[in-house]
């Protein structure tokens, strides 16, 4: 059944003209205003189920930065600590909860060459680590600057849909208020 249903009432008309009444959501005799008011909340409902989505993807996205980033920073102490400064030097630094960073980045599917049952790395391993994790970082920063615009997008939209159906509900209330005060 659609969410606003017309239905021609027998035997009714005005000036030749068919009366019809309303279905919403199932429930009869409900006029045009609630039926628009209606279909308003549940576009809003909607809106409000994506949103929850999106707002959880953008939760992970920002979690990888971040632990990429700890990552990131763990490297590059290690580089700092580099002894000697010549790049095609073989020396090699310790990095501090190497088991931790090694874990991180491989749950993030980035493998870091570390020398055998130790958290040392060489010069090398150092900056093609620190390499792969800023390009982890940089695609995933512009994936987490694309959701978040995208989940502005739908909260814009929801908070619209709920501003119609306030604002019909509003205009019929104003509309009966009136009425009734004609009357009287």
């Amino acid at each position: 059944m659609p969410l606003i249903q017309t239905n021609t009432i027998d035997n009714l008309s005005v000036y030749g003209v068919s009366q019809v009444s309303y279905t919403v959501n199932g429930e009869s005799g409900k006029d045009y205003s609630a039926a628009l008011a209606a279909a308003a909340l549940r576009q809003t409902a909607g809106i409000e189920a994506s949103t929850a989505a999106y707002a959880d993807l953008v939760k992970v996205r920002a979690r990888k930065v971040e632990e990429l980033g700890q990552v990131m920073a763990e490297l590059s102490k290690a580089y700092a600590s580099l002894r000697v400064k010549d790049a095609e030097s073989g020396d090699s630094a310790t990095v501090d909860n190497g088991a931790w960073v090694n874990g991180t980045a491989l749950k993030y599917g980035i493998t870091l060459v570390f020398k055998a049952n130790t958290a040392d790395m060489t010069r090398s391993n150092l900056m093609k680590g620190q390499n792969e994790i800023q390009y982890a970082m940089d695609v995933e920063s512009n994936n987490l600057q694309q959701d978040t615009v995208a989940l502005q997008g739908l909260f814009s939209k929801r908070d619209n849909a709920f501003s119609t159906a306030a604002r019909i509900v509003r205009k019929s209330d104003d509309a009966a208020s009136s009425t009734i005060g004609n009357i009287v």
